[in-house]
């Protein structure tokens, strides 16, 4: 794992077309601006793991 400290208002740069920007700290707490390309799906882990869960416990036709 790549672990990179940043400070509020600067970016992270993914490939060509990805961008993390740290947005607001405060207390424990760290939001993130993401820009991708419509392409590209970005979740939270939780939400992309109950996705997941969802899309393999469908019954298969």
């Amino acid at each position: 794992m790549l672990v990179l400290s940043r400070k509020k208002d600067e970016k992270i740069v993914i490939g060509d077309s990805i961008k993390l920007m740290v947005i607001e700290i405060r207390g424990d707490k760290v939001r993130l601006g993401i820009e991708a390309p419509r392409d590209v799906s970005v979740h939270r882990e939780e939400v992309y793991d109950a996705i997941r869960r969802e899309s393999t416990s469908e019954p298969q036709s």
